[in-house]
């Protein structure tokens, strides 16, 4: 036995993130006879990665382009691949699969697969679970993008979405028949990040709720080539947007960078502090929560030039009239067409960290002030990690030790749930 993270060396570690909707979660995952079930291989080691345990059922035709052993060796579970094997662990297997998952996941499924799906015609150990099963059906089909358009595959897809299953694509891109259309498996990390858009929003502690996230430094022109910014990777506001998103959220980032973006995430684009403030007003006439992790840029210069300033000869210097930019925090209103907004700012600071952490809290009219050196050398600006305090406007202070991004996206959240109960 290891140590898990509270240190208790009796105590076995448990795989994935603390707050990830997949850790401890029970899925089943079908496979079926596309050329695009490789990728179920890796659609499998992020489960598993993710804290999942993972019962895997293939059918005849997927053995055909991958082995049961692939799977075994991943999940340290025997596949499930003969619903007529008199040797199996279980007398009827698909009926304890189907009982024990938390959600059931088709990936690749063809439009054979469909087919069966739809009219209910259980002939194979995938769609007989799924028949089976009162856990949700989550489905990525892939095929020809022919194929995936014939109104007879449409038409299920009709049926299925009435009875409830939720499609994951396809999307389009290059078919193995070397065309290129819609009919592509989705990757497996969107698929995987897919499944916990589902089970967030099915039961995490902020379902419905709705969050805006600001990411970023903002950029404030000088010219068509050259603005004023900061040192902000934005990595903050899209690791507290993924926390939001896996609780449950229905999440905006309104973000000045062009990270990945989380799956079931809207990012509204911005440039400068005065269009993230436009875009944060518009936003929060509707949410419930406001978390500024964005680096607003203090000043902007009072006018930019139309065209590229030219360096001239005998010029020693330049000179650049700065004026103040907006406070978007500030100026957002406390109260939404949901009622009070809950606020919740960001200060980076190189000195006098919490003397100037609490200025903001009262200068801003926010629930939670979130501070952090970043002068720090392990944390901060372009780190995966952060060490911050968290001062509330009730003078609570908690002192977080350094850990992911995540991880105090969540410890955050947790707070922030607290103040919306």
């Amino acid at each position: 036995m290891t140590a898990d993270a509270t240190g208790d060396d009796t105590a076995e570690v448990i795989p994935g993130r603390p707050g990830d909707p997949l850790r401890g979660r029970h899925v089943v995952l079908g496979v079926t006879g596309s050329i695009a079930c490789y990728k179920a291989v890796e659609v499998t080691s992020r489960l598993v990665q993710a804290g999942a345990t993972v019962d895997v059922v293939l059918t005849r035709g997927a053995m055909e382009f991958v082995t049961p052993l692939a799977f075994k060796a991943i999940t340290q579970r025997n596949p499930y691949t003969d619903m007529f094997d008199p040797s199996g662990p279980e007398g009827e297997a698909h009926v304890e699969l189907a009982r024990r998952a938390d959600v059931m996941l088709i990936a690749p499924a063809t439009a054979a697969t469909l087919s069966r799906l739809a009219t209910g015609l259980a002939e194979d150990f995938v769609t007989l679970t799924a028949i089976a099963t009162e856990a949700p059906l989550l489905v990525a089909p892939a095929m020809d993008s022919q194929m995936w358009a014939h109104p007879a595959v449409q038409a299920n897809v009709a049926t299925l979405r009435d009875r409830g299953t939720r499609f994951i694509g396809p999307v389009e891109g290059r078919l193995a028949s070397g065309r290129v259309g819609a009919g592509r498996l989705v990757e497996p990390e969107r698929i995987v990040d897919e499944l916990r858009v589902y089970l967030g929003r099915a039961g995490g502690d902020l379902a419905g709720r709705t969050i805006v996230v600001t990411a970023g430094g903002t950029r404030e022109a000088i010219d068509p080539v050259r603005y004023i910014s900061n040192h902000s990777s934005g990595k903050m506001g899209y690791a507290i947007a993924e926390a939001a998103r896996d609780r449950g959220a229905d999440v905006v980032i309104v973000s000045t960078v062009g990270l990945p973006v989380p799956a079931g995430v809207r990012v509204v684009p911005v440039s400068s502090a005065s269009e993230m403030q436009t875009a944060v007003h518009r936003e929060c006439a509707d949410a419930d929560v406001l978390i500024a992790a964005a680096a607003v840029a203090d000043y902007r210069p009072a006018s930019a030039a139309d065209q590229k300033l030219k360096k001239s000869a005998g010029n020693a210097g330049m000179a650049i009239e700065l004026v103040e930019n907006p406070h978007v925090l500030g100026s957002t209103p406390t109260k939404s067409s949901r009622g009070t907004l809950v606020k919740v700012g960001f200060a980076a600071e190189t000195q006098n960290l919490i003397e100037n952490a609490v200025a903001k809290l009262n200068e801003r009219g926010a629930r939670m002030i979130v501070a952090n050196d970043v002068t720090a050398t392990d944390a901060g600006f372009g780190s995966d990690d952060n060490r911050v305090s968290i001062l509330d406007d009730r003078g609570g202070r908690d002192d977080l030790p350094l850990m992911t991004k995540y991880a105090v996206g969540h410890a955050i959240l947790d707070r922030v749930a607290k103040l919306l109960t």
